[in-house]
């Protein structure tokens, strides 16, 4: 039984660097940060010279699955953000926080499909999928963002936190929780949770000639994670605690946000119906705080879709959204 939603990013842009191996060497700050007696850590992007200048945090969640932020492979290094970063440091810092108990660099050769770091076994590590949790990521994520608002190079005029896919709802949430967070970005997130996208992933398959609905698998598994929501084996896949806390609809942690928040996906998503639904209902309640910028015809990953749902990998978009979000951050 299918217990995570395998959403890729696909990392197109590849850098060459040295033979060294470790972030410094890629042009990352790396911080070493202990939350709870876990080593957190952190990478940070500045502009080529401007380390110690003082700008505001663009921190970014990423989505889901235990892969290392720094993957390479010989000389080269697949990116750590799915965008060009130089397109937000001539602004901000960059953010990113690694998986819990995973390393920070990988050799691709040594990961398995998908870019996965797992136990000799093919399981996810234990000590990450006991912390693969919403509240765990939230809860840390603030005390990162709490340190790093110390720094004499961090401005604290804005604060802008940036989620995609499973991201975005560590992010959305984390807005609900801290009032330091200035703006909130949320990308090919699903408001009404995740197993809602994985239960019309299934329904695109159901076939009439076949009377069968595969989408039945789902609501089968949902009622097994109710069933037993702290169960933590991660033997499957993710735990029913995951799946339970990350299908908790985000749309209640949105419509309580009075911060300006940008909301972007594409339009042949699976969630995109759920956006558009948050769409509707927002423009019925008012709530003028909220902008929407779907990506006509794109995925997941804003790829172009064809019309038998094949990703066009030849034209990447993600660049074209993170100037979308800046300039949406300028007019605000």
């Amino acid at each position: 039984m299918q217990k995570i939603i395998l959403i890729i990013v696909l990392f197109t842009d590849i850098y060459c660097f040295g033979q060294n191996k470790i972030p410094e060497d890629y042009g990352y700050r790396h911080i070493s940060y202990t939350y709870k007696n876990d080593v957190v850590d952190v990478l940070i992007k500045s502009k080529a010279g401007e380390e110690d200048v003082e700008k505001p945090i663009f921190f970014f969640c990423q989505g889901s699955l235990p892969q290392p932020l720094i993957k390479y492979d010989g000389d080269d290094i697949y990116g750590v953000f799915p965008f060009d970063p130089e397109i937000l440091t001539e602004k901000f810092h960059l953010v990113i926080v690694g998986k819990p108990y995973i390393p920070i660099t990988a050799d691709i050769k040594t990961l398995h499909n998908s870019s996965l770091y797992l136990e000799a076994d093919g399981n996810f590590p234990q000590e990450y999928s006991k912390r693969n949790l919403l509240d765990y990521y939230v809860n840390r994520n603030i005390s990162v963002l709490k340190y790093l608002e110390k720094e004499k190079w961090i401005s604290s005029s804005i604060l802008v936190v940036a989620g995609h896919s499973e991201g975005s709802t560590v992010a959305s949430k984390m807005a609900l929780k801290t009032s330091k967070i200035t703006h909130l970005i949320y990308a090919s997130g699903n408001p009404m949770g995740r197993i809602m996208t994985m239960i019309s992933q299934k329904r695109a398959n159901d076939s009439f000639e076949d009377n069968i609905s595969l989408a039945e698998e789902e609501f089968k598994y949902w009622e097994e994670v109710v069933k037993n929501k702290d169960d933590m084996d991660a033997s499957q896949g993710d735990t029913n605690k995951a799946s339970f806390e990350f299908s908790n609809p985000p749309i209640l942690y949105l419509e309580k946000l009075k911060i300006p928040v940008l909301v972007t996906y594409g339009t042949k998503d699976w969630s995109a119906p759920f956006n558009d639904f948050m769409r509707v209902d927002f423009i019925r309640k008012k709530k003028l705080n909220f902008t929407f910028q779907p990506y006509v015809g794109a995925e997941h990953n804003f790829f172009p879709l064809n019309k038998n749902r094949e990703p066009n990998y030849d034209i990447f978009n993600w660049d074209k959204v993170a100037e979308g979000w800046l300039n949406w951050l300028n007019s605000k």
